[in-house]
């Protein structure tokens, strides 16, 4: 896949990084949006069980009020997540994932996957890091 990125060796001023990747600044709002934890978490939640109610996903994430209404509402606005209203009493809201929102269930689903998969080396990595920096620190004192 061509990003739109031209190779150089020196670091360019900020105009000139617009030209040698195009479409970077777009890419990042979108990896920005969609890669951040609550997002991933409430797509992968959605992908699994379909239509839920705000509660039932602030019960399965264990999310606040607050940062649960604010994640559905910038997933709607992306066109990731529906949003139904039913005027009953008391009212009823469900969400699902749209047609692009179940297309980006397979790479979800591959990074949650993928850190399943890896997280004893991640954290063996991390104790390894850290003791590193014990070290360096003990002997610079």
């Amino acid at each position: 896949m061509n990003l739109g990125y031209t190779k150089g060796t020196t670091m360019p001023d900020s105009g000139a990084v617009s030209q040698q990747c195009p479409n970077c600044k777009r890419i990042n709002e979108v990896l920005t949006r969609v890669g951040d934890r609550w997002s991933v978490l409430v797509i992968i939640s959605l992908s699994e069980y379909g239509i839920l109610r705000f509660n039932e996903l602030k019960r399965n994430l264990g999310i606040s009020q607050r940062m649960l209404s604010r994640t559905l509402r910038e997933l709607e606005r992306d066109g990731l997540v529906n949003r139904t209203y039913y005027p009953t009493i008391p009212p009823k809201v469900e969400y699902n994932l749209t047609k692009m929102g179940e297309s980006f269930r397979e790479p979800v689903n591959a990074l949650g996957h993928w850190a399943l998969e890896n997280l004893a080396s991640i954290d063996e990595a991390r104790e390894n890091y850290d003791t590193a920096a014990e070290s360096k620190m003990a002997t610079a004192s």
